[in-house]
């Protein structure tokens, strides 16, 4: 495997072969930035966690190293910023038994510009060696400029392979936009009910960005909490925890699809469901 950063990496918990870690993985999320993953992507960690013939990988493309920092952490340089965001996805990756975490060390203003090939030729290779059913990313609709971007990448390298090397799910998820907002109808709702634990411990080891100011941790755990309760009006909650996701599988199935007009078209049937309701009853 030759990524395009030298700094690239990939780390495994269990301490196999890098190849073989990648190639057993069946769930794979791929993330703007560290800790990203946990928040957006538990479906996946839960899916396997435990599990002798399901793997979560999670990939990170960008280094970190210019995450907002407070506390212990207020002095640091962007380099030891950026070390100290790996070793603590590489504590992540280790709670959650992951099969693989790979660190792409891609800037931010790399991932913005659309004719950087670089970020695209990595993730092609990733997915064509690990062969994953389900990935997961953040959605198009995400308020974030890089988690956009990291979608729109992703998008590209799988439409860069033959369909046969596709996964058969593609999921965009939530980080800094919620999608309740979507119609019931084309919303993905993950249960996360199980090992709440897990999902709790994940979420606390990114210490530099939860001491920073920014807790994650309580915010993440809220939400899925308060979106299995407002989730149905008419009936209890099916679950306890839950988050939703965008399927954006069309996208890779049918590379004509235009992606803009794609979300539009979600955001356009939300405008609709609104407007029927106070027409209705006006």
């Amino acid at each position: 495997m030759k990524f395009r950063k030298e700094t690239s990496e990939i780390y495994v918990p269990d301490g196999i072969d890098a190849a073989a870690a990648l190639a057993r993985t069946t769930h794979l999320a791929v993330s703007a930035h560290q800790d990203d993953i946990e928040i957006m992507a538990m479906d996946g960690v839960l899916q396997c966690f435990g599990k002798s013939d399901k793997w979560f990988t999670g990939v990170v493309v960008t280094s970190g190293a210019g995450s907002p920092r407070d506390g212990i952490y207020a002095d640091y340089t962007d380099d030891q910023m950026r070390a100290i965001r790996r070793k603590e996805q590489k504590k992540a990756a280790y709670v959650g038994e992951y099969s693989a975490a790979a660190f792409l060390d891609h800037s931010s203003s790399e991932m913005k510009d659309s004719s950087y090939p670089g970020a695209v030729d990595d993730l092609a290779t990733l997915i064509k060696i690990a062969g994953p059913e389900t990935v997961y990313v953040h959605n198009p609709a995400d308020k974030h400029p890089t988690h956009v971007c990291t979608a729109l990448r992703l998008i590209r390298a799988i439409r860069s392979l033959s369909k046969e090397e596709r996964p058969a799910n593609l999921y965009g998820c939530e980080v800094w936009r919620d999608l309740d907002w979507m119609i019931d109808d084309d919303k993905v709702a993950f249960h996360l009910d199980k090992h709440e634990n897990i999902s709790a411990a994940v979420l606390g080891v990114f210490d530099s960005q939860i001491i920073g100011g920014k807790r994650y941790d309580l915010a993440s755990m809220g939400r899925r909490r308060a979106h299995a309760t407002y989730h149905q009006s008419h009936s209890v909650d099916a679950c306890g925890l839950l988050n939703f996701g965008m399927d954006l599988t069309p996208l890779i199935q049918n590379d004509d699809l235009d992606i803009l007009g794609y979300v539009r078209e979600h955001i356009e049937r939300f405008a609709d469901e609104v407007y029927g309701n106070i027409v209705k009853f006006v």
